[in-house]
């Protein structure tokens, strides 16, 4: 498989790893000192595109490749304002586009045990519900699109939780995500369900970036002959 790596810097480094060791090839990296190299027929070289970059550079990054025709696997977050444009253009180009907040196998089992939890305690209003997340200083986005998937999965199941907030507001409606910036964490998002009577967390701690690199890998290798619009949910088969 031909890879193109939109995004050179330590998520790509991880993603350039596990390729090289699944015997890919990577056929053209783009970073900020070259980004003029990101053209229709520099794409066309490789059969899949995988980008992490910013989230103000990714939907003009998905474009391309959906012009050049290269499926492309996001993992960029805090640009999805822009979702809906991107399905559009892809449905329109018969192109190949698959996005997730976060592409570790373990966060995707987490995402499905929050939405079963989730369902457990709608009946259940004496617990409060809260999410936490820490990541590295150099994280872009805050909170991350994983807390932010956290928290969408719950407001669609607790009744009384109308939006989540990331700041503490004293308003029993809103679904609080709190923030922290510590390195060198590459990423720790827990869910706590909290009473009078007792408290029930559940917790996914990352100690590495391999595990999204290998995800997004596993996506790429996924996307490869197939047309549409995707998640990890139909790559892992959850």
């Amino acid at each position: 498989m031909k890879i193109a790596l939109i995004g050179y810097g330590k998520m790509g480094k991880a993603i350039e790893t596990i390729c090289l060791s699944k015997k890919h090839e990577v056929v053209l990296k783009i970073d900020v000192e070259n980004k003029a190299d990101l053209t229709i027929s520099n794409l066309r070289q490789a059969d899949v595109a995988i980008e992490f970059t910013s989230p103000e550079t990714a939907p003009g990054n998905i474009i391309t490749c959906l012009e050049a025709g290269v499926p492309i696997v996001c993992g960029t977050t805090g640009w999805l304002q822009h979702l809906d444009k991107i399905k559009n253009i892809c449905t329109e180009k018969n192109g190949s586009f698959l996005y997730a907040s976060n592409y570790s196998i373990g966060v995707n089992i987490f995402f499905e045990i929050n939405k079963k939890l989730a369902t457990l305690m709608a009946t259940h209003p004496r617990y409060d519900v809260s999410i936490e997340e820490i990541h590295h200083t150099q994280k872009m986005d805050s909170p991350s699109g994983t807390a932010i998937t956290l928290a969408e999965q719950v407001l669609h199941e607790i009744p009384g939780k109308d939006k989540w907030v990331n700041h503490l507001t004293g308003n029993p409606s809103d679904l609080l995500i709190t923030s922290k910036r510590i390195d060198p964490a590459a990423g720790t998002h827990s869910v706590k369900y909290t009473s009078e009577i007792d408290d029930i967390e559940i917790i996914h701690t990352a100690h590495s970036r391999l595990g999204f690199a290998s995800g997004a890998v596993l996506a790429a290798e996924f996307l490869i002959g197939k047309k549409g619009i995707f998640g990890m949910k139909e790559v892992l088969g959850l």
